[in-house]
């Protein structure tokens, strides 16, 4: 079970900032091997959705209102630790993340940039496929909007 810690960019502790963006290159960087810039100026203007289980940082989401990635609002940076994969965290985290935009920002349609191997996870949300598919850093990604 994950406690969830949902703050703006100028609540986080540096501890939190710390772990958030080493738990980003790990899965983004590391993991997948791609090398982009993590830090894009959008984080001031997010809501982070921080997932702890035990005490560690494990699942993590970053919130967009609309105006700042899509004319939508938009949910990004989706990760579960890579050591922490297939307990559910996944799910944990897209329902809070779903149910903090809508508390924060109304009952808006969710716009998505996601890795295609992801489709059908967003899709038990709710989310359609809204683009063809191009290349981000070099993985096959879509757009899907949540209506």
């Amino acid at each position: 079970m994950l406690r969830f810690t949902i703050k703006s960019f100028r609540e986080l502790t540096i501890h939190e900032l710390y772990a958030m963006l080493q738990l980003r290159t790990k899965v983004f960087v590391v993991e997948q091997n791609c090398v982009f810039q993590d830090m894009d100026d959008k984080d001031q203007e997010a809501l982070h959705v921080l997932g702890y289980h035990n005490g560690d940082l494990v699942a993590y989401s970053r919130l967009l209102p609309a105006g700042v990635s899509y004319p939508e609002m938009a949910i990004g940076r989706v990760l579960t630790d890579t050591d922490r994969r297939k307990e559910g965290f996944g799910i944990s985290l897209m329902k809070q993340s779903i149910e903090t935009m809508y508390q924060a920002w109304g009952h808006q349609p969710i716009r998505i940039g996601a890795q295609l191997y992801l489709k059908k996870f967003y899709e038990s949300f709710g989310f359609t496929q809204s683009s063809d598919t191009y290349l981000e850093d070099g993985i096959p990604h879509i757009e899907m909007l949540l209506p």
